[in-house]
């Protein structure tokens, strides 16, 4: 009979190289889980995202009608988690998440905007029609903070500033 793993109940510090395990689960997962302040409460959003390939950046888009558009207009404080739960059947300790923290901010047309839209479009070419939406707004998140969790309580940071 296979022995489970104890579940820990202190946070260790890690050791992951948190870029590499983003640039993965960039590879690996299409949605985050968006965290805004909405006067004072937060708010949570599933969002389609792409890291750039700098991992200064992450990228979303949303109609500007949307709370979570409002939101970071408002507030540009953001926080986006992003975690294996979708792949394969696994437990806790096999389950790894990344918090995201940041700076979010619409992009205006342009150069730029075009650039972080064929990002954003390789990751997801379903999307290119809605991407292009005169409603559509591209958020564009810069990165302060990522906070890695595995094996349910070692937790590694980085700081991208």
């Amino acid at each position: 009979m296979k022995q489970k793993e104890a579940i820990p109940s202190k946070t260790k510090k890690g050791s992951v190289s948190v870029p590499d395990r983003l640039r993965e689960l960039d590879k690996t997962e299409d949605f985050a889980v968006l965290a805004t302040d909405d006067k004072g409460v937060p708010y949570a959003s599933l969002v389609s995202f792409a890291l750039t390939p700098d991992l200064k950046k992450i990228i979303f888009a949303t109609p500007r009608g949307t709370r979570k558009y409002r939101n970071i207009i408002r507030s540009r404080n953001a926080a986006l988690l992003i975690d294996s739960r979708s792949r394969k059947k696994k437990g806790l300790m096999e389950t790894e998440a990344v918090t995201i923290i940041g700076k979010g901010r619409p992009v205006k047309k342009g150069r730029t905007r075009d650039g972080f839209v064929a990002t954003f479009t390789k990751k997801h070419p379903a999307l290119e029609g809605f991407i292009h939406s005169p409603s559509t707004a591209i958020i564009v998140v810069d990165i302060v903070q990522c906070i890695h969790v595995s094996m349910f309580q070692t937790v590694s940071v980085w700081d991208c500033t």
